[in-house]
């Protein structure tokens, strides 16, 4: 079986398409509000900056026209009312610059196109945070102040409602990219399960022609495909049904004037056995043109030892049963019992009877494993694939040993239909050890 690997994405076709629509969504509004945001920033300096300088304007001018006095009241009311404070300015002033923000460079540039190309900017003074503006008041160094404003002018938060906007419009705009990846999904969905049943030897029902027009050809083309399939099935079993009935009968009738007519018992048993050979080649074909996949098909709990148990003593003294373990499994007895008959066969045509064939169950790293035993010739190790193949056979089928080679191709369709596998060792002191290996779990 292939080994699966892992990945970040969903399996499912309708997830994989909303995660790259919802992701492409995702980016555009991202990509949007960087666009947005450095768009804004311009425009937004500039009218900070205006504000700014009219505060610092209209400040200076109300101290300079107000008498001495009265300043500190001014600056007291202006502090209550506007939020603003003034700070004159000493050379050992502690001060921080402005963040190296898009925003604060525009800001700067501003302010001292409008206030002056001395004009100072700071977000911290003396350890106390704000954005603070230099600005003169009176001519000389006694004349430098600070004017103080609240650091939020210089922040922009988005209010929440806005956020709980965007985040509504955006969960509507995924919610509808689902819906429609949904409906275009849906029919292939539909064309999977139909596939599946086809593939279990089920004729599913005829799937509606609905969708993009890519979807309506690809089911019409599915419809057409079940059909015909339906069509050669039916003509498979008739044909069936013929070879069964029209190559048997004359069989049969062959075997009994055979045994009327021959009259020498050499020449009566050569013919029987013929006969008897053709008969199995028959039945290999009808066993091989047979439908092998068990999909669909419920397993029964099935006592392993004592089917090999049953199967053994069909043939007496020719095929030993060993001793072994004891497994009771899910399995479909009756094509697995016609593989393990098949391997015997095998065996006891090709080894001869010099010794029985034996059969044993045992446990081997987690799997039940059914091995037919013998001390024929054996396969070589180059031969062993090549054998599993229809209508392939080996040396020792030269000697003498009928067959159409069908057996082996047959067990391993029935392993696989088991999710096991056929395996063809060589066996300890001669002979081959065909195995059918089960997954328990």
């Amino acid at each position: 079986m292939p080994r699966k690997r892992f990945s970040l994405l969903p399996s499912s076709l309708l997830w994989r398409a909303f995660l790259l629509i919802a992701t492409l969504m995702l980016v555009a509004v991202a990509a949007w509000l960087a666009m947005f945001r450095e768009a804004e920033v311009e425009p937004r300096a500039r009218m900070l900056a205006q504000t700014i300088a009219s505060v610092s304007n209209l400040t200076r001018s109300a101290l300079l026209a107000s008498r001495p006095e009265n300043r500190i009241d001014l600056l007291a009311e202006l502090s209550d009312t506007e939020g603003v404070h003034v700070y004159p300015a000493y050379p050992e002033d502690r001060v921080a610059p402005l963040p190296p923000t898009a925003l604060s460079r525009h800001l700067e540039n501003e302010l001292r196109e409008r206030l002056g190309p001395d004009t100072r900017l700071a977000f911290m003074l003396n350890d106390e945070p704000g954005l603070f503006v230099s600005f003169k008041i009176f001519s000389g160094h006694e004349g430098d102040f600070w004017l103080a404003l609240p650091r939020e002018r210089l922040e922009r938060r988005l209010p929440l409602y806005w956020l709980g906007w965007g985040a509504a419009v955006l969960l509507l705009a995924l919610a509808g990219a689902w819906l429609i990846v949904f409906r275009i999904t849906r029919p292939l969905k539909a064309l999977e399960s139909a596939a599946r049943q086809l593939g279990a030897g089920e004729t599913p029902p005829t799937l509606p022609a609905r969708g993009p027009e890519e979807l309506v050809a690809v089911t019409h083309a599915f419809n057409q495909m079940s059909t015909n399939l339906k069509q050669l099935e039916a003509d498979r079993q008739l044909l069936l049904a013929g070879i069964s009935h029209d190559l048997r009968t004359p069989l049969t009738r062959l075997r009994m004037e055979t045994e009327l007519s021959v009259s020498e018992a050499e020449a009566r048993a050569g013919m029987e056995a013929d006969i008897a050979e053709m008969d199995r080649t028959i039945g290999q074909f009808l066993d091989f043109a047979r439908p092998q996949s068990l999909e669909g098909k419920t397993p029964e709990p099935t006592d392993l030892a004592v089917m090999l148990d049953e199967i053994a003593g069909r043939y007496g003294d020719k095929v030993c049963r060993l001793a072994g373990a004891d497994f009771r499994l899910p399995v479909h007895p009756e094509p697995l019992r016609r593989a393990v008959v098949n391997l015997i066969e095998n065996a006891l045509r090709h080894a001869g009877h010099a010794s029985p064939v034996e059969v044993e169950l045992i446990r081997e790293d987690g799997n039940a494993v059914i091995a037919v035993l013998d001390r024929g010739p054996g396969i070589a190790p180059h031969e062993v694939e090549r054998l599993k193949q229809p209508f392939m056979r080996g040396e020792a089928a030269r000697t003498g040993a009928g067959g159409a080679g069908l057996g082996l191709s047959i067990v391993e369709r029935i392993a696989s239909a088991h999710r096991g596998r056929l395996e063809l060792l060589p066996r300890t002191g001669g002979g081959l050890a065909a195995r059918i290996v089960l997954p328990v779990s």
